[in-house]
């Protein structure tokens, strides 16, 4: 296991919203570092879990401070290969709802017992199966975790955070109906949201250099997140053919 700076230890007792020393451990280890998020499709030979763990270890080895993964059985293999904070979530698509990221109580619950110490969700403004709020504090107080608000819009991230969400992420800026038109990033949300809330902010999606996360820095994120230009092999080989086909 590669340590760097956080133990994991009282893992499922946290008290949010509160800052006791364990969200305040896990909410430090990640201040100005960067986030990996180790993702695949699902039709794609890196989706195996050994893959995904792969992933995750070379990222901390290399400097990560935290890792985004997607599955309760891709968490439970990176569980037991990295031991810094890992931020889990649960796509599941629901035929009632456009909400897909960890969606239900159920879901969550799944992706803390395989080993995420901050639970993702879709904290957005759009019809969803379980209301905010009660889900929120269901994994505040049956699960002990810290939420992560993936949101699109500076109402969605108000709404979240009244709502106990413990961090807010622009994860969903360009992937919602409201946003589809954008493009991410949004530097004026990531402004309005360090500028009008009081829970750290990470800037994720979109960020596609060093220069970008630099820039998502120094506008004062708390972190950033990225994916697709770190470990999305099936993606970036999808845009060079499109490019190379153009020609």
């Amino acid at each position: 296991m590669v340590a760097v700076g956080y133990s994991g230890l009282g893992r499922g007792t946290t008290t949010v919203q509160g800052g006791t020393v364990l969200q305040q451990t896990i909410t430090e280890a990640v201040r100005g570092g960067l986030i990996v998020s180790c993702q695949a499709p699902p039709d794609s030979p890196l989706a195996a879990p050994e893959i995904i763990k792969a992933m995750a270890q070379a990222a901390v080895l290399r400097g990560a401070v935290a890792v985004r993964i997607n599955t309760p059985e891709h968490i439970r293999a990176v569980r037991q290969g990295v031991n810094v904070p890992i931020i889990g979530l649960w796509k599941q698509v629901l035929p009632e709802t456009p909400v897909y990221i960890t969606p239900r109580f159920a879901d969550a619950m799944a992706v803390a017992a395989a080993g995420a110490d901050v639970i993702a969700l879709d904290a957005t403004e759009r019809s969803r199966p379980e209301p905010l709020a009660p889900l929120i504090e269901r994994i505040h107080t049956e699960l002990g975790k810290l939420v992560m608000a993936d949101i699109d819009s500076v109402a969605s991230a108000a709404a979240a955070v009244s709502a106990g969400a413990d961090w807010v992420a622009t994860t969903l800026f360009g992937y919602t109906e409201a946003t589809a038109a954008e493009t991410p990033p949004s530097w004026e949300l990531l402004t309005a949201l360090v500028q009008t809330l009081s829970v750290p902010i990470l800037c994720e999606g979109g960020i596609a250099s060093p220069a970008m996360a630099a820039k998502a820095l120094a506008l004062g994120a708390h972190a950033v997140v990225v994916g697709t230009a770190i470990t999305g092999i099936d993606r970036q080989v999808e845009v060079y053919r499109q490019a190379l086909r153009s020609e």
